[in-house]
């Protein structure tokens, strides 16, 4: 398909006989010095010449004229007309203005990054205070939190109970959140080290797509960006119901000649003790700090460096039967020495230099220090009936990455040809990372202990070709993993074990004019195994392979109604499953998942917008008996949405819901995971120099469970273990007020 791309696009540069002028400059906030990633460059006399400024706010564009007029618009900006010479360099400065949609613009081009315009409406038009929320600002993403605040979400994508991440990606300015080979799980991916209020947009996709993405790529991926400038600072106080309380302080520290180098620092601290009898007395800690340096005008360099530490107490799950007659309250525990501490550090360096024909060549280090310890009971006395089941999950890790990435565009006439390629490695190394059997917190032996080391080592290319109305996308993507497991309970070891996995991907996108266009997306992802499984599985199945494909459209049927469906279809290999809280490895079946996503975004007017995202999956292991097919906790219909009412000053707020229907706990759907439907709200008072606001959480007070499982468990005076569902009870009606003061 590679092959395909070149000879197509050496045709159509040789039938473009006039010399070409080269026109490149860069789009950027004009208050924060802030560059403007996909900002719309549109050649005035050519209706579909359409291209987007890339992650620094730079563009370049190819005709065979000496100058020309161009239109830049940018959502939530004031658009600007302007002439620009051949080979004249242009920075333009975009002033803040209204949300408007129908700046947004459906091409070949522009409909490609159309999910980050969507990004940034969502974080505009619904401020957000925790991960969770960021999270569930990707459409069709659900999470659920069943420790207290303190473990990573669970996460719900395209049918898939992602657990803590084994099937989809998360990263923070490319630095990677996700964990492998984890103490709890494979692929956890706890972001509470992000600070809402420094994200400046959300980059996702959905389905194995991406040659950029790789590992755990499988449901999608999630990459949250953070500010390079922040627009202004910021000191917030909130207090809400449960003894909630948060401060949060966003400083900027140079604040002048921005161009040149900016500088900002920010923190966080959360404590709550939840709805549960037992206080949970969470605390949350967030340190991060940015800095960005022009070291020529051509050289960027940025670097970012956070801290976070968290300690929690949990109530658990509570098993059905106990709330139902009535010998624990429904947010009672059965066993309350659950709960667990965890803290990060990390460090992230990108090194950018764009050359004069446009491509950019970017160089990224990043090391994170990792420490986990978590305490469980899910069974209480079901194997120990003496000290019961209680748990320790543990580990310490060093993390250590490198990607360089070179990418290009060139144009001549109607044909666009752009490119990306990388190489980089990810090296992991744990110590001590522990599975042990403890009572009330307290050391009784360990189930399992050993150090492990994890190496992924990688290389992509895209090669993309735009002709007139058509867009070929074409992505190649080859892994090296090498796995290392030292027991340290037997002094019998397993070998080392490597494999290679080769990841295909294709995208095919027709615009029909500038409100419509068609789509095809085709991919292989996979998701790598923990690596005790690796080992003892001799290094076969250890690399399950995803196969999707996507069948789309987005359209503009109204200058301010945009809507993106897609019919898609996922198929995962035979995997085997380390399960970190009993240590056994698990078979896992082929499975197959098909669906239909759809997202709209529509504005009533100046300042009222209404959004929605439904979901429609059905999902079935391919090796089971009808009957006893269905694959536990995958999603079945959900949907989010909401109306916003956003005024750069004064009152504005909004409301909004999330669905979750009932769906399958277990594999023959005799145990049900509960649905439920709940709205959430939020009232503002803006001025220029603060903002006094009230969030409302449940505003019906709905009945809800939030984490659910099928569990086999028993109470230390039953005669017999019972299975049924348990669950962790979602939060009650609550309420939070903050006040900020902007500087």
């Amino acid at each position: 398909m590679i092959k395909l791309l070149f000879i197509l696009t050496t045709v159509c540069m040789l039938n473009a006989a006039k010399a070409q002028q080269l026109f490149t400059g860069k789009v950027i906030d004009a208050k924060s010095r802030q560059p403007l990633e996909g900002a719309y460059i549109k050649q005035q006399d050519r209706e579909n010449a359409v291209i987007l400024t890339d992650n620094g706010g730079n563009f370049i564009l190819e005709t065979n004229a000496d100058s020309v007029t161009l239109n830049i618009s940018y959502i939530g900006y004031r658009m600007q007309t302007v002439r620009i010479a051949a080979k004249q360099y242009l920075k333009v400065e975009m002033q803040a203005d209204a949300l408007n949609l129908k700046d947004i613009i459906v091409s070949q081009n522009a409909g490609y990054n159309k999910f980050s315009s969507i990004a940034r409406i969502d974080l505009d038009l619904k401020p957000v205070k925790n991960t969770q929320e960021l999270l569930r600002l990707v459409p069709g993403l659900f999470v659920a939190q069943h420790a207290g605040g303190g473990k990573a979400e669970q996460i719900f994508l395209r049918g898939f109970d992602c657990d803590h991440g084994t099937d989809i990606q998360v990263s923070v300015d490319g630095m990677p959140v996700n964990m492998v080979s984890h103490a709890h799980g494979q692929g956890y991916a706890d972001a509470h080290f992000i600070i809402p209020e420094i994200i400046s947009n959300i980059d996702y996709g959905t389905g194995p797509y991406y040659a950029q993405q790789g590992n755990l790529n499988t449901a999608g991926y999630v990459n949250f960006v953070s500010f390079n400038n922040i627009p202004r600072s910021r000191i917030q106080v909130e207090a809400g119901r449960y003894n909630t309380f948060r401060t949060l302080a966003v400083v900027d520290l140079l604040k002048k000649n921005k161009d040149r180098q900016s500088a900002y620092i920010a923190g966080e601290f959360n404590y709550t003790n939840g709805p549960t009898i037992n206080p949970q007395n969470f605390n949350r800690i967030n340190l991060f700090g940015k800095y960005n340096l022009a070291i020529s005008s051509n050289t960027q360099l940025t670097f970012s460096t956070s801290a976070f530490k968290s300690k929690w107490d949990a109530s658990g799950q509570v098993p059905s039967r106990v709330v139902e007659a009535n010998i624990i309250p429904r947010f009672g525990s059965i066993d309350p020495t659950e709960g667990g501490q965890t803290a990060r550090y990390n460090a992230n360096i990108i090194i950018s230099h764009r050359f004069n024909s446009g491509a950019d060549w970017q160089n990224q280090f990043w090391y994170s220090r990792y420490m986990f310890n978590l305490y469980s009971n899910f069974t209480f006395y079901l194997s120990d009936t003496l000290n019961g089941d209680e748990i320790n999950q543990g580990e310490r890790r060093n993390v250590y990455g490198y990607l360089s990435k070179l990418t290009y565009k060139k144009g001549v006439g109607n044909t666009t040809i752009s490119g990306m390629y990388g190489v980089g490695t990810r090296y992991d190394a744990t110590d001590s990372s522990k599975l042990a059997h403890v009572t009330k917190r307290q050391f009784l032996g360990y189930v399992k202990l050993g150090n492990i080391k994890e190496l992924n080592v990688y290389a992509f290319m895209d090669q993309q070709l735009n002709y007139r109305q058509w867009q070929f996308d074409a992505g190649l993507r080859f892994d090296y993993l090498h796995f290392n497991y030292f027991d340290l309970l037997n002094p019998v070891q397993s070998p080392s074990r490597a494999l290679p996995v080769i990841s295909p991907k294709i995208n095919i996108r027709y615009s029909v004019n500038k409100d419509l266009q068609f789509y095809v997306k085709a991919g292989r992802g996979f998701h790598s195994n923990d690596t005790r499984v690796v080992v003892a599985n001799e290094g076969h199945d250890i690399l399950p392979a995803a196969y999707g494909t996507d069948l789309g459209i987005v359209f503009k049927p109204a200058k301010k109604l945009l809507v993106n469906a897609a019919l898609w279809y996922l198929y995962l290999q035979q995997e085997f499953v380390y399960v970190g809280d009993d240590g056994n490895i698990e078979p896992s079946g082929k499975t197959r998942r098909l669906g239909i996503d759809v997202i709209a975004r529509y504005q009533f007017s100046k300042e009222l917008f209404a959004n929605i995202n439904f979901n429609l999956t059905r999902s079935r292991a391919l090796d089971a008996p009808k009957g006893a097919d269905y694959i536990p906790l995958a999603p079945i219909a959900t949907s989010t949405g909401g109306l916003s009412y956003k005024k750069q000053e004064g009152l504005n707020g909004g409301i909004s819901y999330r669905y979750i229907r009932n769906r399958p706990a277990n594999e023959d759907n005799t145990i049900v995971a509960k649905g439920y439907f709940l709205l959430d709200g939020t009232l503002n008072y803006t001025k220029p120099r603060y903002e006094i606001g009230l969030a409302l959480e449940n505003i019906a007070n709905t009945k809800w469970n939030e984490a659910q499982f099928e569990t086999t468990s028993r109470l230390k005076n039953e005669p017999a273990p019972i299975t049924e569902l348990n669950y962790t009870p979602g939060t009650p009606f609550s309420f939070r007020v903050k006040c900020a003061v902007f500087f």
